[in-house]
């Protein structure tokens, strides 16, 4: 077999195992967006709040944070990942909590991954209200809880715009989930399409874990799962962009 009847044959094998909906697939496409997922609404939860705090709000140590920030949107995966891991090894500070190697510390992790993309890309979507709405606003007898909403309305788009934007960072990470979550398929998984069910294995560990052990076809289809998920979420964010 040359070259491109195995890329070929590859491609024709993963989409077979898509369509057929193989257990293996499913679940490790499960983990992913549960975990991606629950970290992203965390993220957010956190991030838009402060964003605006620290839009309308003058405090001590409000540059500072603003540094910590802007150098957590490009924190290395792996740092953080050993952070985490560090903290939750049984050795560590928070070991008694037992999450290491568990969907709980890989969302702890992506967490810290996340935060800091939706807070920043979230402040910027609202210092860009013209200072005008929150002038007539406030002309207009609004209060500070009616001017936050007006200005919440007017940087929407944006802020869904970058929770979008830290679930595709999420989805696509690998590094800190893979120290923290250990990649772990349970027994019958390893190297066998169709067999066995992903605990913390995701579509970005589970592609190098495949290819490392030869199943390209496997590999191919977690690929074209993860590109699929990227693609929705990067045409989701342009078209809200265009919008805004």
């Amino acid at each position: 077999m040359n070259s491109a009847e195995f890329i070929v044959q590859g491609i024709i094998t993963a989409i077979e195992l898509i369509v057929g909906l193989d257990p293996y697939i499913l679940s490790i496409t499960g983990v992913s967006l549960k975990v991606s997922g629950t970290a992203t609404l965390l993220a957010a939860l956190t991030a838009i709040p402060l964003s605006f705090i620290i839009s309308h709000r003058e405090f001590w140590g409000k540059q500072t944070l603003l540094t910590l920030i802007n150098t957590g949107m490009g924190l290395p995966p792996v740092f953080v990942g050993l952070f985490v891991f560090i903290m939750l090894v049984p050795a560590g500070p928070l070991g008694f909590l037992k999450l290491i190697f568990t969907p709980k510390a890989m969302i702890i992790a992506q967490y810290i991954l996340v935060t800091p993309i939706i807070t920043g890309v979230s402040l910027a979507a609202i210092n860009a209200v013209p200072p005008a709405i929150r002038e007539n606003a406030y002309t207009l007898g609004g209060s500070h809880r009616d001017i936050a909403v007006v200005v919440l309305k007017e940087a929407k788009f944006g802020m869904v715009t970058s929770v979008l934007a830290g679930f595709g960072r999420a989805i696509a990470e690998v590094g800190a989930i893979l120290i923290v979550g250990g990649n772990i398929a349970y027994t019958g998984s390893v190297g066998a399409m169709g067999e066995g069910l992903s605990y913390t294995r995701t579509l970005t560990t589970a592609i190098t874990s495949e290819t490392s052990s030869g199943d390209i076809s496997v590999a191919i289809a977690l690929g074209l799962i993860l590109i699929t998920i990227n693609l929705s979420v990067n045409a989701a964010a342009s078209m809200l962009q265009r919008r805004a």
